[in-house]
């Protein structure tokens, strides 16, 4: 499950930063929305699998609250999910 997750916050983290600073100033500065559906759709869906994972890994793993409040809002900071990969995820 650790393996899953540690892969989930990878993905999660590269379409968020895609999505933020490739696909938002695309849509904004150049008017082409496209980009931001095709990427929006896999992240949030990233989202939401970052999440049910954090809680079940935090789960086996014991974390306490600070931990696992660290690594939930981790999910909505740019590079925060490679932050709690190097920081919690690594053994």
């Amino acid at each position: 499950m650790l393996q899953l997750f540690r892969v989930i916050a990878l993905f999660e983290g590269i379409s968020y930063i895609l999505l933020l600073f490739i696909a938002t100033p695309i849509k904004y500065f150049l008017d082409e929305p496209k980009y931001v559906k095709w990427l929006g759709m896999p992240h949030g869906l990233l989202f939401i699998a970052y999440i049910v994972l954090a809680v079940i890994v935090g789960a086996n793993l014991k974390w306490d609250k600070k931990i696992m409040r660290v690594v939930l809002l981790a999910s909505i900071i740019p590079f925060g999910t490679f932050y709690v990969d190097r920081a919690y995820l690594k053994q």
